[in-house]
């Protein structure tokens, strides 16, 4: 390797360059010390040989020890503040190197100091790792110092393996001596003996006795433990302690795995002890926070548990989750080498640039020995129950930011071979880290201004609740609970008596939109009220299909509800299912007098003869009195024969909504020929008076008759809309289902392409076979409250019902001149810009008037 002389540095010590054959641009220098005062010896000797060399010097200020260097010595200060994580850390040094350019000398602060902010000695191999090769590839030298025997072998051999130079630096009996560990590209016979420094001369040291006197007077360090395992092992000590000092240590190690002060920390801090904390650190893979999820669904049993006064606690399935740390995802990301692009990917211009490139390598990478371990063990734990993989970002089922279905769950149903089911596992960790850049969770971050926050990914493995009946395994019933029922068809119904999306089977088809099927949607204050249908539509509106795990199939199936009734349900199925009477006059109308008569998943004996509806009200109630906010929860419940039941809260969030508003004054129509609509109850957002602009209405008809690749055009094109008249007042009415993923039942929008809309109508077409679905309690839904989005739902031609679309189709259509590329669906999509429309509603009167 040819070296110029413009290649070569100085440590500013003669002789020390000559054991080296100098430093090279590109060096990343490494020295291990007893004392930051000892590393700045060797700063300073960098340093005077610098400026006398007209060499740009960068100082990167973070530590709380002693400054190392100051201004006035020639030299460009940074304070980067190592509080805020390791994201936003690395992050601004990599931004500010970018910015330096090439051929800059950089010092930077003691890293052992950052065990204070973080707490790992895991994120300071993944800082050194992810920082060092950009300072390489820029011809730069950069001093960085450790302290002796502070940090994990395996640290040490991430910095080893990264760096250039790993110098050992030693203070014995007042003499200073350098012992190279690592040289990169240059060798001599002599270059790894300790030099013993005096003045600018470097004394080689190869005399046995000599060397041995050295060694001997210097302490060696045992194996130590990550400095995060050492905080959490003295930790357990306290617990025999006084209760304020349990308190104190308690709060240091919240700020460790839950995060920051916020009102979630502080109804934590209410509610966990230092042994609630502890035990969470226990299942704990890798470090760093647990997230949100795994936060909330804690906090919500530790409420449950003291504000029931035990009185809940026989009747909740014990739970015995796993929580991969935040710091398993950083891990992941900078020892596959993706530090660089993750940097690019966190800035305003790369950010929907780069995530495609991202999504790809997270999907594909590899994990680190000791974590794969780790996750072999919990594996090992499990045994082949089912389980499922959710992600518990940071931000997370906070209050601000539900984040509801932006990331990925995935179950593993965990049959086969201990390595088919390891493999499985790693691949689902993966899915749900590359879903952090999937479309829908960027423009959420987007929207609300979190694009450039730190978004860290930890997972929380939960043992799938149920009971393995045949083949299949799913648990009795499940769904979506609300403390605050905000979607009311009826003035009688309390509100404040919360619902449920109720489903039998596995959650999914709670949480979801189903295409085809129907929840069934649960007032708590009067569970056996049905929303607004027909009696004898009642089989149509209720759910046929059961999503299950299969056993054989080893992955989530849907199977038809005839298929599951011949089960063995181990419990008494009359309490989910009732003999369907209307279904079977009609068949016997129609002369099939010798079929069964089948049943209806209506939940009725369940309402009518175990508490558990009474006791989720009550839940709820504790919950959202605690939160001093509603909030909203998912979970399941599993039965004996004897009617006997257990619950398990898999999830627990403040569910994001303005609340009700003042009473609004409904103005008297004299003619029901003068509003677009009226309606009594069926509506969401409280009680409002709305100014609309524009109205962006779809024609069922229209749409109907469309090949289905252009009903997604027409959901693409609404999108385009959303865009275009981002900041007016709009009013977007549609026929069944916004959100559908199958365009038969309604547009199959995404919500990101009418997250800019003020209200959202869904009306019922009898004749093209449309209908809205009470939806509230979906990830769909949630969106829309969150974004404060009204909702209201028309059913044409029911009792209390106006519903006038020639009031707007009779104005201009706006389309080609909102969309120029619009003319092709100008006969089913209409916009027409309106003059003095509004919305009126009132929550207590159950009107709602659009005129």
């Amino acid at each position: 390797m040819n070296i110029s002389l413009n290649d070569k540095v100085s440590t500013g010590i003669t002789g020390f360059d000559q054991v080296i054959d100098n430093l090279r641009l590109g060096d990343n220098v490494v020295w291990q010390v007893d004392s930051v005062s000892d590393y700045k010896k060797m700063v300073d000797f960098f340093v005077t040989k610098a400026a006398q060399d007209h060499m740009r010097l960068v100082y990167i200020r973070f530590g709380s020890h002693e400054q190392i260097l100051e201004e006035s010595q020639g030299v460009i200060v940074y304070r980067i503040d190592a509080n805020k994580g390791f994201e936003s850390f690395a992050t601004e040094i990599y931004k500010l190197i970018k910015k330096e350019g090439k051929k800059v000398l950089y010092v930077f602060d003691c890293l052992t100091d950052l065990l204070k902010y973080w707490h790992s000695d895991l994120m300071i191999g993944n800082f050194f790792k992810a920082t060092c090769p950009y300072l390489y590839e820029l011809d730069t030298v950069a001093y960085f110092a450790i302290i002796r025997n502070y940090h994990t072998y395996g640290t040490i051999a991430n910095i080893r393996e990264t760096t250039q130079l790993l110098l050992d630096l030693y203070q014995v009996n007042n003499k200073t001596y350098i012992h190279p560990l690592k040289v990169w590209q240059r060798y001599s016979p002599t270059m790894f003996f300790p030099h013993l420094i005096q003045g600018q001369e470097a004394i080689c040291i190869t005399a046995s006795s000599d060397a041995s006197e050295l060694f001997t007077n210097i302490r060696r360090g045992e194996n130590r433990l990550d400095y995060w395992n050492v905080i959490f092992n003295r930790a357990q000590k306290v617990l025999n302690f006084s209760l304020k000092r349990q308190e104190e240590t308690k709060k240091r190690l919240m700020y460790m795995l839950i995060g920051n002060d916020s009102r979630m920390f502080d109804l934590c801090d209410k509610y966990m002890t230092l042994k609630d904390i502890l035990m969470i650190a226990s299942r704990e893979v890798g470090t760093g926070f647990i997230g949100g999820k795994s936060v909330g669904m804690l906090l919500a049993r530790k409420i449950i548990e003291i504000e029931g006064e035990g009185r809940f606690t026989p009747l909740l399935e014990p739970h015995d989750s796993f929580y991969i740390g935040s710091d398993v995802f950083y891990t992941y990301i900078v020892q596959n080498g993706w530090w660089r692009l993750r940097a690019k990917q966190k800035t305003e211009e790369g950010y929907y640039k780069y995530a495609p490139e991202l999504r790809e390598k997270l999907l594909n990478g590899k994990f680190p020995k000791d974590i794969q371990e780790q996750f072999i063990q919990m594996l090992e734990y499990f045994g082949q129950s089912p389980i499922i993989i959710r992600s518990s970002s940071l931000l997370e089922d906070n209050f601000g930011n539900a984040f509801a279905g932006k990331y990925e769950s995935i179950f593993c149903v965990n049959q086969g071979t201990p390595e088919d089911r390891y493999k499985a596992f790693e691949q689902a960790i993966r899915t749900v880290y590359a879903s952090t850049m999937n479309e829908d969770a960027l423009n959420y971050r987007m929207n609300r201004g979190l694009f450039d926050r730190d978004e860290q990914m930890a997972i929380l493995v939960q043992r799938v609740s149920g009971e393995q009946y045949g083949e299949y395994f799913f648990p009795h019933i499940a769904g979506v609970g609300n403390s605050s029922n905000l979607y009311v068809w009826d003035e009688s119904i309390d509100m404040n008596a919360g619902m449920l999306r109720l489903v039998f089977g596995l959650g999914t088809r709670a949480v979801d939109r189903t295409d085809g099927d129907y929840v069934r949607v649960v007032c708590l204050d009067n569970p056996m009220r049905i929303p607004p249908m027909n009696y004898e539509d009642q089989n149509k509106f209720s759910q046929h299909r059961v999503d299950t795990l299969s056993f054989s199939d080893n992955d989530l199936v849907i199977r038809d509800l005839k298929d599951i009734q011949t089960l063995d349900l181990k419990a008494d199925k009359k309490l989910f299912m009732s003999p369907d009477y209307v279904t079977a006059a009609r068949m016997r109308e129609l002369g099939y007098t010798d079929r069964k008569i089948p049943d209806i998943l209506d939940f009725k004996k369940m309402f009518i003869e175990t508490d558990i509806m009474t006791v989720m009200r009550e839940m709820l109630a504790l919950l959202s009195k605690a939160y001093d906010y509603p909030v909203d929860i998912e979970f399941t419940a599993n039965f004996k024969k004897d009617n006997s039941y257990k619950i398990n809260i898999l999830q627990c969030r403040p569910l994001q909504t303005k609340g009700l508003g003042s009473t609004v004054k409904i103005p008297e129509l004299t003619n029901v020929k003068d509003c677009f609509f009226f309606t009594k109850g069926n509506f969401m957002g409280g009680s409002v008076r709305l100014s609309i602009d524009y109205v962006v209405f779809i024609q069922a008809n229209a749409y109907l008759e469309l090949s289905e690749q252009d009903k997604y055009a027409v959901a693409r094109q609404i999108g385009l809309i959303n865009k275009e008249i981002k900041g007016k007042n709009v009013l977007l009415v549609g026929p069944g289902r916004w959100g559908s993923t199958t365009p038969s039942l309604g547009i199959p929008v995404h919500y990101a392409e009418l997250c800019n809309m003020t209200v959202i109508c869904e009306y019922s077409s009898e004749k093209a076979g449309f209908m809205p679905e009470l939806s509230y309690g979906s990830h769909f839904f949630l969106d829309v409250v969150e974004a404060g989005i009204f909702y209201v739902a028309i059913f044409d031609g029911h009792k209390d019902v106006i519903f006038n679309p020639d009031h707007i189709l009779k104005e201009e259509n706006l389309v080609t001149s909102i969309l120029p590329q619009g003319n092709q669906f100008s006969d089913v999509i209409h916009i027409a810009k309106t003059t003095g429309m509004e919305i009126y509603s009132d929550i207590v009167s159950q009107k709602l008037l659009c005129k």
